[in-house]
């Protein structure tokens, strides 16, 4: 009787329940893109944030910044620290090796640079533009300054770093230094520091930085002329990172101070301080730094979109439970005359209301279905249009939704039921 009765009043309340699944469908999408957004989302912020530099510094455990802040010279113990490049490749053997998305060394050395009759004192940068790296674990993987620095303004191409003679090269240059020396591409410039070359310029960048005063080359060229075979002077990497946390902050200080399990969290999870930490372990004598400003930075603007599109997500879902709100009450207004002929010929309020939140969640599960669906394509458009990357369908999403879907139609429907268990039978028959 009770399945005669729910098929009978979905065939006659055809119109309203079809305005309920369709307004529970609009609410579920919307939850469901931002839910599954929202949890792709770190990584996906985090990859567009790489472009506009790397978040951790690599120097010398022993390395001062005398020689910058003072200008304290080389050979004197204090600045003249460096580490060995055949152990660069390591850092993609660490824990979150894969996180590790661009790294890049360099070797600044002092040198005078002459163009035709023009000359300039200026700091040579040896680093990798694009570099092909065969790593112990067997893989491979091209890095470098071309990948890190995406965001300088090229004229010109990049330059190779392939050496064609062992004292010549070619280079890109600042663009403050080519005013100076008044150097265009293709122009070739003398170097003359511990050792001589000659560099083609194969590119002009601006930076808007102090890397505008220096001329790039490949790191071998900048060895031979500062006669520092193998060595570095400091390395840039770009990481993907978790957001920092009371405990990332601890351990950043001090991590002896965390008990076993606490280490264990902070050693497994992709904070800056914990990549930084197993940098250190990789490469001796060396002091990985976390760039303060980026990270700190792509922690607040990751915080600040998810909770935005988990205010968006209960705010659709909130609307979508008054609209319901609204139709199961007009629904319930509507058919009291059928409400108040069944509670007097018999039937409890509980029962009726069982007949009516059955009505309701039929209804609700099959606009939950729809509209998760439109919600993963929703998400691939935004993931498309925003981030020019799919956003990958959690599995997660789905409990989720169906939890969320219970609470709206609970919520959607509790004023129509009360207004229904008051309704009093021979009130309504008699047209009150």
């Amino acid at each position: 009787m009770f399945s005669r009765m729910l098929m009978g009043a979905l065939t006659r309340q055809r119109g309203k329940l079809a305005m309920i699944a369709l307004t529970m469908a609009l609410g579920v999408s919307l939850a469901t893109a931002m839910l599954n957004v929202m949890m792709d989302v770190g990584d996906k912020v985090n990859q567009e944030l790489k472009a506009y530099g790397a978040n951790l510094s690599v120097v010398p455990r022993g390395a001062s910044l005398l020689g910058d802040l003072y200008g304290v010279d080389e050979g004197l113990g204090v600045s003249d620290k460096y580490l060995a490049e055949d152990e660069l490749p390591r850092i993609k053997t660490i824990f979150w090796a894969f996180n590790i998305v661009d790294f890049t060394p360099y070797l600044d050395t002092k040198a005078t640079v002459t163009a035709g009759r023009q000359s300039a004192e200026a700091v040579v940068t040896g680093t990798w533009f694009d570099k092909h790296l065969d790593i112990p674990t067997g893989e491979s993987v091209n890095t470098g300054i071309k990948r890190l620095k995406s965001w300088w303004d090229i004229n010109g191409a990049w330059a190779g770093d392939d050496m064609p003679a062992c004292c010549s090269s070619q280079g890109m240059i600042g663009s403050n230094l080519a005013a100076k020396l008044g150097v265009g591409l293709g122009d070739s410039v003398s170097i003359s520091a511990k050792s001589s070359g000659t560099v083609t310029i194969a590119g002009i960048f601006h930076s808007g930085g102090d890397e505008d005063e220096r001329l790039f080359v490949p790191l071998g060229f900048a060895q031979n002329i500062s006669e520092k075979p193998g060595l570095v002077g400091s390395l840039e990497v770009s990481a993907l990172t978790t957001p920092q946390n009371d405990l990332a902050r601890r351990a950043a200080q001090d991590p002896n101070s965390l008990s076993r399990h606490e280490w264990d969290t902070w050693y497994c999870t992709a904070y800056i301080s914990s990549i930084a930490y197993q940098i250190e372990e990789v490469i001796s004598n060396a002091r990985a730094k976390p760039v303060l400003q980026v990270a700190e930075s792509e922690g607040a603007i990751l915080e600040k979109t998810q909770l935005l599109m988990l205010l968006l997500t209960i705010l659709s879902l909130a609307c979508s439970a008054l609209a319901i709100s609204n139709l199961v009450t007009a629904s319930v207004m509507e058919r009291s005359a059928e409400i108040g002929l069944l509670k007097a010929v018999g039937a409890s309020g509980i029962a009726v209301s069982l007949l009516v939140m059955a009505e309701i969640t039929i209804t609700a599960f099959f606009g939950g279905i729809l509209g998760y669906f439109a919600g993963l394509g929703f998400a691939r458009i935004i993931g498309h249009t925003v981030f020019g990357s799919a956003i990958t369908a959690k599995l997660l999403v789905i409990p989720m939704v169906a939890v969320l879907i219970a609470i709206v139609t609970l919520a959607g429907s509790l004023p129509a039921m009360r207004m229904l268990l008051s309704l009093r039978p021979a009130e309504v028959l008699h047209g009150r």
